[in-house]
């Protein structure tokens, strides 16, 4: 029971106890949600947890070493709380667990159980199931160095150091004709050459989709028509007027972070790697061996 304050093993101690379990969501667009199985709100550490839920948990899995905590919790859609169209759009993947054991009588008198995230997340019958993946889960993620011709840094992350806000790299414009959610075009987006937006991204600024967003598959200039291609459509109602932020791509190679990003300083691949061609040279009768290059 570490982590546990002093007031609750009081209370638990006396044999006679009113605890009830808490749970709050941190989704990666920063909204807040709470919940507990007591038939009453609770509010702690500046969040409400809401009794009107439905949500519950079963038994939760703890272990020493690197293997995962992991635990379910099961829910009822609602408008209140976890809709049903907001996990279609992915806003929950990802997003930061906590679950509490809390005297319902006094809520200072709590244990912090479980800290972790939502895993893979299913709908049911107007229910949801989601697995609830402990801090270990990220120990088990593949680390270091991976050497290959074309970079490993995300743009604009730690690694790439590239400001994606720099003026001609994104612009901010309002829908106009859309397909499918998915293709959309514009009359008179110029400025930009054609492909400047392949690989990149479009971000939704406002209406119901605001925060989602899609990578670029094609971006085509056709005349004074241009046409961006998302790999999926954007999983919300969105409408002609709708503001969005196209963001350029990058496709990783040396020469595009060297011509049209000017970073080749913060290049993160090997393009002088030799292929698996060189690996399996051998000697010739014929011609020079002279170290240089094979291609």
């Amino acid at each position: 029971m570490t982590g546990m304050n002093e007031g609750l093993k009081a209370h638990l101690a006396t044999g006679l106890t009113t605890l009830a379990h808490a749970w709050a969501i941190e989704r990666t667009d920063g909204v807040i949600l709470g919940f507990t199985d007591h038939d009453r709100d609770l509010r702690f550490e500046g969040i409400t947890f809401r009794a009107d839920t439905g949500l519950s948990a079963l038994a939760l899995s703890q272990s020493t070493g690197l293997s995962v905590d992991n635990t379910e919790a099961i829910g009822a859609l609602n408008d209140l709380s976890i809709r049903e169209d907001e996990i279609e759009q992915g806003r929950f993947d990802g997003a930061e667990v906590r679950a509490w054991l809390v005297n319902w009588t006094d809520v200072d008198q709590r244990w912090l159980q479980f800290r972790g995230t939502i895993g893979e997340l299913r709908r049911t019958d107007g229910g949801f199931q989601a697995e609830l993946r402990g801090l270990t889960e990220s120990l088990n993620r593949p680390l270091g160095r991976v050497f290959q011709k074309p970079c490993t840094a995300v743009l604009g992350d730690q690694e790439c150091g590239f400001d994606t806000s720099a003026p001609g790299y994104s612009i901010d414009l309002a829908l106009e004709t859309i397909d499918r959610a998915r293709i959309f075009q514009w009359v008179g987006f110029n400025g930009f050459e054609a492909n400047w937006f392949t690989r990149g991204r479009l971000e939704v600024l406002d209406g119901p989709a605001a925060g989602l967003w899609g990578m670029v598959k094609h971006d085509r200039l056709d005349g004074n028509t241009r046409t961006i291609e998302l790999w999926e459509p954007i999983r919300a109602p969105i409408t002609p007027g709708t503001q969005v932020r196209i963001s350029a791509g990058c496709d990783k190679r040396s020469e595009t972070c060297r011509l049209k990003f000017s970073n080749l300083a913060n290049f993160r691949g090997f393009p002088d790697l030799p292929g698996d061609d060189w690996l399996m040279a051998v000697p010739k009768k014929s011609g020079a061996n002279r170290g240089g290059s094979l291609r």
